[in-house]
């Protein structure tokens, strides 16, 4: 849209524009999906007559979400939180055009969540990718999920990942310090970038070179939780996730997505203090092909 007022602040030029609150409006701009001429700015940016104002979001704030009887592998429960092993293919929660058949449908038909300001997506503190698999925490309550939110912001949750990356690393071990933005040619796409961007700090390390095939796996360990950071900060380093369609080598992919799995999760739990631990094996697709590696070495 064009701005057709002058001396208003961000926030509020939008929230009389497209009726929506002022604290959506805010939380668009904090998740940088709210651009003027190009570029990301705060929510007290004062508009300017003339201003390009795009905002890439649906705006889908309200939708009723419908409970779904779909298979779940829960692999922790109590009466506060449940941990799930997510299935490669399963978006997390309605958004963009898939607004049914994702993992908040499925909790809905087995669970009454709540938590969150977003009616999409009760009890979700945190997010993985639609082809990324792996274990997954989700507040049954309110003060569960804001307490879970917090810990998640403050680096309490320790998350590990599995990757098989195209190409051989020859370090044992890597930090990648790299700061990550929305890429500015396709705005579906993050990328290193100085421009409009927050800090990401990866760490992996190898657990095995396949040599014949020209990949390794690797396991990967966040300090930051950056949308797509795994992805984007391998691609940054010329070792794209294996069957990666948005930043890997090559289009040509499988129906199973990219090589990436949420292997395991640690926390102290918010309510009762225990320390929660859960892992869960590659799915059987990314097993399979990795024996078919092991057997061409």
């Amino acid at each position: 849209m064009i701005a057709t007022k002058s001396n208003i602040r961000l926030d509020k030029y939008l929230n009389e524009e497209l009726d929506i609150t002022r604290s959506k409006v805010q939380k668009l701009i904090k998740e940088d999906k709210v651009l003027v001429n190009g570029k990301g700015v705060n929510a007290n940016y004062q508009v300017k007559e003339g201003d390009n104002i795009e905002v890439l979001s649906e705006l889908n704030f309200d939708i009723d979400v419908e409970p779904e009887d779909i298979p779940l592998d829960i692999v922790y429960e109590d009466k506060y939180l449940l941990i799930v092993n997510k299935k490669s293919g399963m978006v997390v929660h309605p958004a963009n055009g898939n607004y049914s058949h994702t993992l908040v449908n499925a909790l809905l038909y087995r669970f009454n969540l709540k938590g969150g300001n977003d009616k999409s997506r009760p009890g979700i503190v945190h997010r993985i990718d639609k082809d990324t698999s792996g274990v997954m925490v989700v507040a049954k309550d309110e003060k569960t999920h804001e307490l879970l939110s917090e810990m998640i912001k403050e680096k309490k949750v320790e998350r590990i990942y599995l990757a098989l990356v195209d190409g051989i690393i020859m370090h044992d071990t890597g930090d990648i310090d790299a700061p990550i933005g929305r890429d500015p040619v396709n705005r579906e796409k993050m990328k290193v970038t100085d421009i409009n961007a927050k800090d990401a700090f990866t760490h992996f390390r190898v657990l095995k070179r396949y040599k014949n095939a020209n990949k390794t796996l690797i396991e990967c360990k966040l300090s930051t939780g950056r949308t797509h950071q795994i992805r984007v900060h391998m691609e940054y380093i010329g070792h794209p996730i294996y069957n990666d369609p948005v930043y890997g080598k090559s289009k040509k992919t499988t129906e199973f997505g990219q090589f990436l799995h949420s292997k395991s999760i640690r926390f102290i739990h918010p309510i009762t203090k225990e320390e929660i631990y859960k892992e869960v094996d590659v799915p059987k697709e990314f097993q399979d092909y990795l024996d078919t590696l092991e057997s061409d070495i």
